[in-house]
């Protein structure tokens, strides 16, 4: 390993401690560092722009750290456990390269908000890829609930028939909840859109360092003003873009869920192409929706990374080692969870409905509601024409389409706003 950024002369460094001080972060580092660059140099040019660093010395900087940025690019730089995190290796490039231009890049800053600013870059770009994934799931969702808004399929609730629905209703469903997903992310990446470098430790520097420079040159809408406050965000921005992940996540299991029952034999109701499938080792006919039960095991992910996260909280103000740890549940988190979001709009783009299995499973009982509904419009105490549709002689064979129509309530069947919702898509889209 190189010389420690903080090792001091004589001051013997015990290998097993720094192994443990130093833990996976080496690794993990390897989704930071890209970041950590891009906020080297805008750190750098503040330098400049404040007299520390010397336009030819300012250019250095920035000429070896797009090196270094385009060798990382292209598998040329790698980082391991030669350095102890990305912040050395940045600046151990820089000193090898530059002398003393490179021992300055460190000049009104701290490791601290190092990771911060790279954490805060990287969890925009994050959360931008949420939304994404989750405008194109409500995009299919809401495209399939227009084309199939009559096919009719069961309704269910506590995984009993329950009453007629359709295809259509089960797709809306997930579209709008999938625009709540999308503008929840939309809401949390802006909130949390505050630029942290030039805190330094968490208590401010010396030198007027121009912090509103860094704050444009790296596309934050705004400054994280106080540096205690930045301390004190660690883990709490985290938190909130991991319950936003989460919270599509939510929504994913419940996907998989459905698809893992209607895909079965039992159901019937969906054929999945091959590729969402795997073969048994053992059983010669089987195909397994392995892909689909994969996705619903993903949100452990990312609620072990919430509990770990706030756990690591329960901390008083100011900076402490224990948020290192903090580190490896993120990155672990948003790798599975956007994995599985990422794969979900293509897979439901192309599942195919069973239809006429779906119309097989509508039996006459689930035609009671309406019965219940059209007595007591009919001017029959709703209570007594509840009891009324409970006969079992009363049931009969039903038209699913007359069903389907006749639920005219806002965002039924038959009237389903489905342009309310495309409203909403589109508003999300355009910002």
């Amino acid at each position: 390993m190189s010389k420690l950024l903080w090792q001091k002369q004589g001051v013997a460094v015990d290998a097993d401690i720094q192994a443990f001080l130093a833990a996976d972060d080496v690794i993990l580092d390897r989704e930071f560092i890209a970041y950590d660059i891009r906020a080297s140099r805008a750190h750098a040019e503040g330098l400049q722009r404040i007299g520390i660093l010397t336009q030819e010395e300012l250019d250095g900087i920035a000429r070896e750290l797009d090196a270094l940025a385009d060798d990382l690019a292209r598998g040329v730089f790698v980082l391991d456990e030669r350095w102890e995190d990305m912040h050395s290796a940045i600046e151990d490039r820089l000193t090898e390269r530059l002398g003393d231009a490179g021992k300055k890049i460190h000049t009104g800053r701290s490791r601290n908000d190092q990771v911060l600013v790279a954490t805060r870059l990287w969890l925009k770009d994050q959360l931008d890829e949420v939304t994404s994934s989750c405008t194109a799931v409500a995009r299919i969702a809401l495209t399939r609930a227009g084309v199939e808004r009559d096919v009719p399929m069961p309704g269910y609730t506590h995984l009993q028939r329950a009453v007629v629905s359709s295809a259509g209703m089960w797709w809306a469903g997930w579209a709008e909840a999938f625009i709540d997903n999308a503008q929840r992310a939309r809401v949390t990446r802006d909130w949390l859109d505050a630029n942290p470098l030039g805190t330094a430790a968490g208590y401010g520097v010396n030198l007027p360092l121009d912090r509103e420079h860094t704050t444009t040159a790296l596309g934050f809408a705004r400054m994280q003003v106080s540096p205690p406050y930045a301390q004190l965000s660690r883990g709490k921005f985290e938190l909130a873009a991991l319950e936003t992940l989460g919270s599509a996540m939510l929504d994913l299991r419940r996907i998989a869920w459905d698809l893992s029952l209607f895909t079965s034999a039992e159901f019937g109701f969906v054929a999945l192409p091959a590729q969402y499938t795997t073969g048994s080792s053992i059983m010669p006919n089987k195909r397994n929706p392995d892909v689909i039960e994969l996705m619903r095991a993903a949100y452990a992910s990312v609620a072990a990374a919430k509990v770990e996260i706030e756990q690591l909280m329960s901390l008083p103000s100011g900076y402490h080692r224990d948020l290192q740890f903090g580190k490896g549940g993120l990155v672990h988190g948003f790798l599975r969870g956007l994995g599985a979001l990422r794969l979900l709009p293509a897979l439901l783009a192309a599942l195919e409905w069973k239809q006429e299995r779906m119309r097989s499973a509508i039996e006459p009982s689930m035609y009671a509601t309406d019965l219940a509904v059209d007595l007591a419009r009919q001017g029959l105490p709703f209570r007594d024409a509840y009891c009324e549709a409970a006969k079992p002689e009363r049931w009969a064979e039903g038209d699913p389409a007359t069903s389907l129509a006749a639920r005219v309530s806002p965002g039924g069947t038959g009237d389903d706003h489905l342009h309310v919702l495309e409203a909403r898509l589109a508003q999300i889209t355009a910002n």
